[in-house]
Order: C-alpha cells, then structure tokens, then sequence
C-alpha cells in the first residue's frame, strides 16, 4: 500500500505533519506531484500555500486489517518535495 506524509513547513517551527493520505487511484498516469500537492492543500486548507507543502512516498506492507497507525513525528528528515 503507498501512502503519503504531508508536512508543511512553518518557519518557526520547522516540518509539521498535516496528514496521512493513502493512495487509491488505480490508474498510475492520474498520480502526479501536482496531483499530491492539490490534495494536501485539501486537507490543510487555505492556511498553507502549497509551496509550503512537501510530501514523502512511503510504501507500507500488510496494513493490519487495513487501518495504518503509527507515530511519524521522527520521520521528518526523508521529506520530498
């Protein structure tokens, strides 16, 4: 399963997680950088200027029962942009 860690970054603050986002597409052309983007700045809002926004593609194994959890807050040094 590929899921995506949306963070933006807050010049105070750093990298901050905004969301978990698992991939469902099922035609690979539609998943595109921008298509990622623009779905972050769904779920952030207007707050964030997408420029702000970063994400990071992670394939996860075996979901248990399909539902991820997991603590990501370390996981800010393998952001892509």
């Amino acid at each position: 399963m590929l899921v995506y860690e949306l963070y933006t970054f807050n010049k105070e603050k750093g990298y901050e997680l905004i969301g978990v986002l698992p991939e469902r597409r099922k035609n690979p052309t539609r998943i595109t950088k921008e298509s990622v983007i623009r779905w972050g700045r769904m779920l952030a809002g207007d707050d964030v200027d997408s420029k702000d926004i970063f994400f990071n593609p992670v394939a996860i194994e075996n979901p248990a029962d399909g539902i991820l959890w997991g603590d990501l807050s370390n996981r800010s040094s393998s952001i892509m942009s």
